[in-house]
């Protein structure tokens, strides 16, 4: 007997896949879909601290909070789509235990001292340093100062929980994994050929045996202390208020390649902004997260004026939302994240850096200019 169209046979409890009819429909505008842009104040930020520090001591990781945007949802809390910012807070003589993930984290320290124990490597850090523990990699962190410690995580463990793949170990083996350049020593010679063209106008076809051993970029902690990062921002004040650009320099990871990532997923930057510096409205296919930590001013997103601080981070550039920053009469420093490798990876990389001017697709066009050079 033939079973009617839409149907499901008798006994038949298979789980079945929708067909959803989308011929001659237009795609959903993406400015319908933005998720606002957002501050959480330095006040909230203080009063949350205060909260996790009056916690018992966890008996993993440290005291922790997510900051998360009204919008997420789970799995993948975040503060902008893909990416977690996670507050952490470890009070005088506490250490978490070893750690890790298949997340990379860029970490950074808004309150106190201490250090971070990863790759066998002891990075001391202060007020206003960056690090970064890479993906899989055993890492502690402990607070050997007499303040406490605050620190800003952020990590694509939100992308990563919405894919159903973020991997935690909280037992992790004592002894380090197998170093990327002694599993490359071991690589040997394979049989058959590992990569070949397929006629000739470029195609080529690459053997199982490459596909499942590719060449390895190893993944090194890297520290950014924030004294030597100041020094050279400050140079780029000269520029002036002529400047067409944004007086910044990427805490570059060269394992990142023509990505220019802190991460393979996202960079770090920290950036100057000298008094009465406006910005050119612009927007990207990335999404920003800044945490001000000297100065105040104001953002406008997607045609709103949000108000800012010294202490405030904010969700300052929704991925796709035209946006520009001000500062007020006093220099302002920032930390900014944003998912521009990831991008860059996945071909998506859409800037519009003047808008009255078509988008470019970095990494497949000629990016954008400024006007340094004829300033100099």
């Amino acid at each position: 007997m033939t079973t009617p169209p839409g149907t499901t046979p008798a006994g038949d409890d298979r789980l079945r896949a929708t067909f959803i009819d989308q011929t001659g429909r237009s795609e959903p505008d993406v400015d319908g879909r933005l998720w606002p842009a957002l501050v959480v104040s330095r006040e909230e930020i203080e009063a949350e601290v205060d909260r996790l520090a009056g916690l018992p001591a966890p008996e993993r990781g440290p005291r922790r909070a997510l900051i998360v945007h009204p919008r997420a949802s789970e799995p993948g809390l975040g503060l902008a789509p893909g990416i977690r910012v996670a507050l952490e807070v470890l009070l005088p003589g506490e250490r978490t235990r070893p750690a890790r993930h298949n997340s990379a984290a860029v970490h950074f320290c808004i309150s106190g001292a201490g250090f971070c124990v990863v790759q066998g490597r002891k990075l001391d850090f202060g007020l206003h340093d960056v690090w970064l523990t890479p993906s899989l990699e055993t890492y502690v962190h402990e607070n050997n100062s007499d303040e406490i410690q605050v620190r800003l995580a952020y990590s694509n463990a939100a992308l990563l929980e919405k894919l159903n793949i973020h991997f935690v170990d909280e037992n992790p083996p004592e002894e380090p994994a197998v170093r990327p350049v002694e599993a490359e020593a071991k690589r040997g010679t394979h049989p058959v050929a590992d990569v070949f063209p397929l006629g000739e106008d470029g195609p080529l076809l690459m053997s199982y045996e490459r596909l499942i051993n590719p060449d390895v970029v190893e993944q090194s902690a890297l520290h950014w202390s924030w004294p030597q990062v100041k020094a050279e921002l400050d140079k780029l004040e000269s520029l002036g208020q002529e400047y067409r650009g944004r007086r910044l320099y990427l805490l570059y990871n060269p394992a990142t390649g023509r990505t220019n990532g802190t991460t393979n997923t996202f960079f770090a930057t920290m950036c100057l902004r000298p008094p009465g510096i406006v910005d050119r409205p612009h927007r990207h296919a990335s999404a920003a997260i800044n945490y001000f930590f000297a100065g105040h001013g104001h953002s406008r997103v997607g045609g709103v004026r949000y108000d800012w601080k010294a202490g405030d981070l904010m969700l300052s550039a929704p991925g796709w939302a035209v946006h520009h920053h001000a500062s007020g009469d006093e220099p302002v420093y920032e930390l900014t994240i944003q998912d521009s490798p990831l991008h860059l990876a996945m071909d998506s990389l859409l800037w519009q850096e003047d808008l009255k001017r078509d988008a470019i697709l970095l990494g497949s066009h000629r990016g954008w200019d400024t006007n340094r050079g004829e300033l100099a």
